[in-house]
């Protein structure tokens, strides 16, 4: 939860307009505020993006390895997240603060991307039973303006979309098989990531709920759950923060404003990602 000090009076005015589904930056509960992206920033990774939400500022650069498989699934590719917290993005993270907000994150990520249907983990396979492509995701929080599970994980999700994967040969000899990986930069794969989720944060302020909470939003939520989302409004992961509590019906309603506001999302970044990448500009602003 945020670490933003509001007087009673601010929480009060917080409360109320959300309750009138007139939030203080004057959107609904259900919307997110003005987003822009930029891909394919950093020249010596497979692939990167920068997704600016508000205030809240995210960097993800990817590296792909040729690497052993794992032998309890010798046909699928492997991915690993990283997260680094920049002293920059806030006070709190300066010394070892940032630490267990990266772990949480990075975990959330991994459950959201260890569902089958997310990526085609098949096509990261190079040898079955030998050599696999290993995605090394490495993400930046540069700064924080609230809600910073879904800025990362949109990020996340266009430097999948920007990936380049290098093309690998396959020749015998005598000593079995050798892999060659091209060094051409425009002989490559890319990745389908129509099913990769995106992840969705609905706090619970009062009796009703917010998706995309300012840090001033977020100091007034005692509860909330982070859901992993597909364009399809399959959940992949799920799960709850916060010390206060929810009942049955406010769930149920939170994981439907989840799944609504996922698919939208999930549409609208595809969207984007295709036009800029025709553009080859100006970063893309969209969800105005």
């Amino acid at each position: 939860m945020a670490d933003v000090d509001l007087s009673e009076a601010e929480k009060t005015f917080i409360l109320h307009s959300v309750q009138d589904n007139f939030r203080e930056d004057g959107r609904g509960c259900e919307d997110f505020r003005h987003m822009e992206l930029e891909t394919g920033l950093i020249s010596n990774t497979n692939g990167s993006a920068r997704v600016r939400l508000a205030s809240t500022d995210v960097l993800v650069g990817i590296k792909v390895q040729l690497t052993p498989v794992d032998p309890s699934k010798p046909n699928v590719g492997r991915i690993e997240f990283f997260l680094d917290c920049s002293a920059n993005a806030t006070p709190a993270f300066e010394g070892r603060g940032g630490e267990g907000l990266a772990s949480e994150i990075t975990a959330m990520l991994t459950r959201a991307y260890s569902c089958p249907s997310a990526l085609d983990f098949h096509s990261l396979c190079v040898l079955p039973g030998q050599h696999c492509w290993l995605l090394y995701i490495d993400v930046l929080l540069l700064e924080c303006g609230g809600n910073l599970f879904d800025a990362v994980s949109i990020a996340v999700k266009a430097a999948l979309f920007n990936l380049r994967i290098p093309s690998v040969t396959m020749t015998k000899d005598e000593g079995g098989v050798e892999l060659d990986v091209s060094d051409d930069p425009y002989d490559f794969k890319r990745l389908d990531i129509t099913g990769a989720p995106v992840i969705i944060t609905v706090n619970k302020i009062g009796h009703f709920h917010v998706v995309d909470a300012s840090e001033k939003e977020e100091a007034c939520c005692l509860a909330r759950i982070v859901l992993g989302i597909t364009e399809k409004g399959t959940i992949t992961a799920m799960k709850k923060e916060g010390s206060g509590s929810l009942d049955a019906d406010s769930i149920s309603d939170m994981m439907e404003s989840a799944k609504k506001v996922g698919m939208e999302l999930n549409k609208c970044l595809l969207k984007a990602l295709k036009s800029e990448e025709e553009q080859e500009a100006k970063p893309v602003g969209f969800l105005r």
